[in-house]
């Protein structure tokens, strides 16, 4: 009997815990609108095109003990990286379309006028718990929060604490225009004080008109969730963003799979492609992609520019801090195909052929 009380304290604490901190997002179960109707929900969870299958408990738990999760000795940088300090002065409307890579999968992309805000994340430490989340390798931003200018659009791949992050939304809620994210994240941004009008929630393959740009919300191979209870209650997504003069994809996050392919037939080439290709393992590859693949996907979507991301600020995985970048680096050299590799906060003009292409992060390698 005491067992009992003591389990049902603790599933009450924890109930208690996830209605009273906003960081976790909402209880996305209490608002299915499209859900339903969407072909990618499936008894009452969002699915993806081809399964991504997670090992199982016990091997997990083998690798664990066997050491072979052992996080690499070089899993962060010894001294914080030095971020290119950003001037707003540089993101007035009238400049050349271009893309400011903000650290892990946050970017700023100014494109026919507008200026928009990819996976916003801009907080020191990916977690709603601090004590048990990573801390950013660098001690400041390119830009802070508080100073950009207002965005025509955030545009939101899922709603993992590292792409979309609570303490950064309440700080533009009011210099945003619209929020576009796939069926289901709306609810977070509303609990968080977002108006539902300034909110489209869009399904894979859905398309929008904004002004002079095309937003589409493509597929990906991942999963979502913010709590223990929510896994796949909200849709994922990659995104194609189509201007008059330039064509970019937005990877988001996820594993490797034929709908790169299928997004490269319909909405390719692609000026610059913008891909994860950091936080991996062999133990779940089929969520995040391993670097060759991140080129491979490249070349699936028939982009001409890769410009990797989804590193160089947490970590999230065993491996080494710059294994993600000289791994797809050497993959792309393999495959004749050009990357770019700015310092963070160090604009990339699309198609301006003179891009960044450093290898910076070796500065910070041990001697």
């Amino acid at each position: 009997m005491k067992g009992i009380i003591v389990i049902l304290a603790l599933a009450a604490a924890v109930m208690i815990i996830l209605c009273c901190v906003p960081a976790f997002g909402a209880n996305t179960y209490l608002r299915r609108t499209r859900a339903y109707s969407s072909p990618n929900y499936r008894r009452g969870k969002f699915v993806n095109l081809k399964p991504a299958r997670k090992q199982s408990g016990g091997n997990l738990v083998g690798a664990l003990l066997s050491g072979r999760l052992k996080r690499h000795p070089h899993y962060r940088p010894k001294h914080p990286l030095r971020v290119d300090r950003l001037d707003k002065s540089c993101l007035h409307t009238g400049q050349r379309s271009q893309v400011i890579w903000l650290g892990h999968s946050t970017l700023l992309l100014q494109m026919a006028g507008k200026l928009l805000l990819l996976d916003p994340m801009l907080g020191r430490i990916a977690s709603p718990l601090p004590p048990l989340g990573s801390h950013r390798f660098s001690r400041t931003l390119p830009i802070h929060t508080k100073d950009l200018p207002f965005l025509d659009a955030v545009l939101v791949s899922h709603d993992h604490y590292d792409h979309l992050d609570y303490g950064t939304i309440k700080k533009l809620s009011n210099r945003v225009g619209q929020f576009f994210v796939p069926l289901g994240v709306g609810s977070h941004l509303e609990r968080w004080g977002i108006p539902r009008e300034k909110i489209r929630e869009c399904d894979w393959w859905d398309e929008v008109e904004y002004g002079p740009l095309r937003f589409c919300c493509t597929p990906a191979r991942h999963f979502s969730g913010r709590t223990l209870n929510d896994r796949n209650s909200t849709l994922w997504c990659s995104w194609a963003i189509i201007g008059p003069e330039a064509r970019i994809f937005f990877s988001g996050d996820g594993g490797y799979g034929p709908h790169f392919k299928m997004i490269g037939d319909k909405y390719g080439p692609f000026d610059l492609t913008l891909m994860e290709c950091g936080q991996y393992n062999e133990l779940w590859s089929a969520i995040h992609m391993m670097p060759e693949q991140t080129v491979a996907a490249h070349m699936d979507l028939r982009g001409r520019v890769l410009l990797p991301i989804h590193w160089a600020a947490f970590t999230l995985a065993p491996h080494s801090w710059t294994d993600p970048i000289e791994r797809a680096t050497r993959a792309a050299a393999r495959n004749n195909q050009q990357v770019t590799t700015p310092r963070i906060g160090q604009p990339v003009i699309i198609g301006d052929p003179d891009y960044p292409r450093s290898a910076w992060w070796r500065e910070y390698l041990p001697r």
